[in-house]
């Protein structure tokens, strides 16, 4: 009897332990993630990392939370293989806490100033919030700020290593695919930043609605699914005068490799990708119906009629008509 018992427990210790294998923990369920993780770049000195962790603690009411420095070997770990450039010996001071949320809380994130400025340079927080989805993250408030102007690369990295610290390794090809998609909003978001009727927030908001919408066909969508889905998010946020097609062509590649790295598989992903094109979409409103004006959309046709108005006084048109 005794030996009967003995190798049922056995049995059951065995199944058990194939079963976490099989199942690996995720963030939601470590019981590390009770406590913030607090990263902090290397370069900060002994005083901007005070102030870093002054700035970052006040954003949550319990004090207690985990410490992580931020390297160039982090940087080197988690951003070179998108084909970043750099080294062990690369600076670090841009710096994020990262809160675990409530399951169907989404992805929130919030740049904070640091004396009163917002020193990250380059990244936004739509930006950081994009990457994040591709990356794998869910349910997450990520807090982000810099003691000295900076793009905000070392931030993200270090988000990437701080569910790494907590147990819940991410998809290495996945978090490519974030640090590309990164890349290629920040450019385009440079490139277009200047021009009458764009903002980043139309941007993310074009890119998180494709996300959404490619989560719902699943992995086996195709190039030509993919492209029709950015035609249409890039027309319902009206950047389909602004988007050059090389841009969009872009954005077409950075997709196909979210797809092609595994992101789609993830059943959890298209909850997450619907709850960031909404918080997106709810905030993005204002500015997208502000750009939808008819005066915006008919810009050339103001100014062909400004033209020939012109012309018109100036070859004896009629003097009395109303200015």
């Amino acid at each position: 009897m005794h030996k009967k018992v003995s190798l049922l427990t056995i049995l059951t210790l065995a199944i058990s332990s194939f079963s976490i294998w099989i199942n690996p923990v995720r963030a939601d369920d470590n019981q590390n993630w009770n406590t913030p993780v607090m990263t902090l770049g290397t370069s900060l000195s002994t005083s901007q990392r005070q102030g870093t962790i002054d700035v970052l603690s006040n954003q949550i009411a319990n004090k207690n939370f985990q410490k992580l420095t931020v390297t160039g070997a982090t940087l080197v770990q988690y951003l070179n293989p998108a084909g970043d450039n750099f080294t062990n010996n690369s600076g670090v001071w841009s710096s994020a806490l990262i809160e675990k949320t409530a399951k169907g809380s989404g992805i929130n994130v919030q740049i904070l100033k640091y004396n009163g400025k917002n020193n990250i340079t380059t990244i936004t927080e739509n930006q950081y919030r994009n990457a994040a989805l591709t990356a794998g993250i869910s349910d997450a408030n990520i807090y982000v700020t810099s003691a000295t102007p900076i793009d905000g690369s070392g931030a993200l990295a270090g988000v990437y290593a701080a569910f790494a610290q907590n147990g819940d390794h991410l998809n290495e090809n996945q978090v490519a695919a974030a640090q590309n998609e990164m890349n290629t909003l920040s450019q385009i978001n440079q490139q277009n930043k200047s021009q009458n009727g764009y903002s980043d927030t139309q941007l993310n908001n074009a890119v998180a609605q494709a996300k959404s919408q490619m989560a719902k066909i699943g992995p086996n969508i195709t190039v030509n699914q993919i492209t029709n889905i950015v035609n249409n998010t890039i027309q319902s946020n009206n950047l389909q005068n602004i988007i050059t097609a090389n841009q969009k062509q872009q954005i077409i590649n950075l997709l196909v490799q979210v797809r092609d790295s595994g992101a789609l598989k993830n059943g959890n992903f298209k909850q997450q990708a619907n709850k960031l094109s909404s918080d997106i979409k709810s905030h993005a409103q204002a500015i997208i119906n502000k750009v939808n004006t008819p005066q915006n959309q008919n810009l050339l046709q103001q100014i062909w009629t400004s033209i020939t108005n012109f012309f018109s006084h100036l070859f004896g048109g009629n003097q009395n008509q109303p200015q």
